[in-house]
Order: structure tokens, then sequence, then C-alpha cells
């Protein structure tokens, strides 16, 4: 909210609990399913904060203050994607609380794993996107952002944002097709699953 920028400003150490609770979790989704990485979504949200409480006095209020805190945040993911090698962490997919709360829902163990393997076949594949199309895919399909809050977040045209997001869908369509044809067994019956759920995106 526009009403911590001057307490921020003030170095109020209440505005920097304040900021923490109300944006925390939002900046944390977004790294989330930029990096799909839990230990890596943490690391770069703690890494935000430090950019909005050094730089909260460059804030002249040309956009909204989320608008501008969103835009942080996809810079410094942005600088991770373009120079840090990442590894490719091993385990079990890792849920974001009230994003897809699968323990309040009647699914079995195996239920449970299908789950988790669909979710982390499709994670895959958006990797294989370009940056500007797998940032604009994320922001559309799994933070549920219009196009025009997108293009504010992005810096882009309401239009460009409109193409990155249909060539992502076409995009996601071949290389989920790909693995369709080299998959075998639950992977590729999973892998099946997300390509018609895609299917189904790209005609809407």
């Amino acid at each position: 909210m526009t009403d911590l920028v001057t307490p921020l400003m003030n170095n109020e150490e209440w505005a920097y609990r304040q900021f923490v609770k109300e944006y925390g979790k939002r900046i944390y989704n977004i790294c989330f399913y930029i990096f799909h990485d839990r230990s890596e979504a943490e690391d770069t949200t703690q890494e935000v904060f430090i950019s909005v409480f050094q730089s909260i006095h460059s804030f002249r209020g040309d956009a909204h203050f989320s608008t501008w805190v969103h835009r942080l945040t996809l810079n410094k993911c942005n600088e991770k994607l373009r120079f840090k090698n990442r590894k490719k962490r091993k385990g079990a997919m890792v849920l974001i609380e009230n994003q897809v709360d699968l323990a309040s829902q009647d699914i079995s163990p195996e239920g449970l794993l299908i789950k988790n393997e669909e979710i982390a076949i499709l994670f895959d594949a958006i990797r294989g996107l370009s940056e500007n199309q797998h940032i604009a895919y994320t922001l559309h399909n799994m933070q549920e952002m219009s196009y025009v809050e997108i293009a504010e977040n992005m810096n882009l045209s309401v239009s460009a944002v409109e193409s990155l997001i249909f060539r992502a869908k076409q995009n996601l369509r071949k290389i989920l097709q790909e693995k369709l044809h080299a998959g075998d067994g639950n992977l590729k019956e999973n892998t099946r699953k997300i390509y018609n759920k895609q299917q189904t995106n790209n005609d809407e």
C-alpha cells in the first residue's frame, strides 16, 4: 500500500515489518513460479526486500507502489535468469501455500504423486520458454495478472504482452508434444494430460 511509502522512507521499523507481511508471500510466489525452486525463491525474496528498502527513495509515484515492487521483483529474477547458472535441485515438488492446497482435497498418496508429477512436467516445460515468454506466461497463468497489469510490471505494451503469451502457449504445446513422444508409462500419460490442458488453453 502507498501509505507505507513515507514510513519506509523514514526508516520506521514497523513499516518494514508491515511491508514484509503484506508483500512477502506475493513476492515469494512470483519468484517461485519463475525459478520453480523453493530455496532460490526464498533467497531472491530476501534480496527483493533489501532492494526495496535500499531504493525506496527512488519511488516517485508514477505507478502504483505494488507495480513498482513487482518490477523490482522481476528485475531481480531477470538478473538471476541471465547471469546465474542454476542447478536443478532434486526432491519432491514443493507447492506454495494458498496456491495449490492439495491437503484439503480428498486425494490419495498415489493421486498426490501424480499431481506433483504433472506440475513438475509443466514447470520443466516452462523452463524451455524464452525469458520474456516465461515471465509473461507465469504472471498471467499462475499469478492471474491481467494483460494490463503484466504490461505495467514488465514495462511493455499490452499488445506486446498478448503476443508473448500467445507465443508462450504455442511453444509450450510444442515442448510438451516432444516430451509426449519421448516419454513412456506414467510419465507419458501425465504429459498427455498437461498437453491436452495446454491445447484447450490455446483454443480459448
